[in-house]
């Protein structure tokens, strides 16, 4: 089925994608901000959702797929939020 925009659309469309890399970071830093203090089963879906938000960046070098997994897999905050903050200091 296509699916006609209008033109005030297609721009909301276009500026997301053009900030979607800005997008993407802010949600985990919010994510990483979250893990912190979350307790319980939060803690499960949290992790879900950073691992999902980390395939997801392009980053130029891209990330290597071996250290999303390693940060995933021990489940370290600190570690994820030492990541955040190298894409964030990425021009």
């Amino acid at each position: 089925m296509v699916q006609h925009l209008s033109k005030y659309q297609q721009g909301i469309v276009r500026r997301f994608y053009l900030h979607r890399g800005t997008i993407l970071l802010n949600r985990l830093q919010e994510l990483t901000s979250d893990l912190a203090v979350a307790e319980g089963r939060r803690v499960d879906t949290l992790w879900k959702r950073a691992a999902d938000t980390l395939r997801k960046i392009d980053a130029q070098p891209p990330l290597p797929e071996s250290r999303i997994n390693t940060i995933i897999e021990n489940r370290d905050v600190a570690a994820l939020a030492i990541l955040v903050g190298e894409l964030h200091a990425r021009p």
